[in-house]
């Protein structure tokens, strides 16, 4: 007898509907902002499924996230695939810090190479080795592939809809969000 598995969704239950939680709110707390429930839950949700999502994905490639960010700003920049760890660190947003341990990492595993700038004393180029270059090329095709099969269900104008708003919101979140406390305005 051959055993049928159910389909994957009926595995998770469904989360509990956004509108019922923001009208929950009106109704118990009249006058608390509920606006934003309707869309930051389901951002937090879609983060959260795409993050698992593309862990397995790592997992499954041999590599982790930090490694992945390394080495695609690398490969990124085009032959000869080497920046200095000030450019790596601006176009990852990661703190100097944090790329300096990436780096000796990566180096450790053979993925990259360091040798000092010409520009100056602290300057520190990063190169791709040759398997640095061949994990990359596997990985981003399978993290990209699969992102791509996630977001298929959106036509292209969909798509372009939808990038400019999360565009505008994050840009004025980010405005909101780096300064003194907000005053809910």
């Amino acid at each position: 007898m051959v055993e049928t598995v159910p389909p994957a969704e009926d595995a998770v239950p469904a989360p509990y509907p956004v509108a019922e939680i923001a009208a929950a709110w009106r109704r118990e707390r009249p006058g608390t902002p509920t606006e934003s429930i309707e869309i930051v839950t389901p951002i937090w949700r879609l983060a959260k499924l795409f993050a698992d999502d593309r862990n397995r994905v790592l997992r499954a490639a041999g590599i982790d996230a930090a490694t992945l960010d390394l080495l695609s700003v690398i490969r990124r920049s085009g032959p000869p695939y080497t920046l200095s760890t000030r450019e790596i660190a601006q176009r990852t947003l990661v703190t100097a810090g944090a790329i300096s341990q990436r780096v000796a990492r990566a180096e450790r595993d053979g993925l990259v190479r360091r040798r000092p700038g010409t520009t100056g004393r602290r300057t520190v180029l990063v190169s791709l080795t040759p398997e640095g270059h061949a994990l990359i090329e596997r990985s981003v095709d399978m993290v990209l592939g699969r992102e791509a099969t996630l977001v298929s269900c959106l036509s292209g104008p969909e798509r372009t809809s939808l990038m400019e708003l999360l565009e505008k919101l994050t840009v004025d979140a980010r405005r909101r969000t780096t300064g003194p406390p907000a005053d809910g305005g």
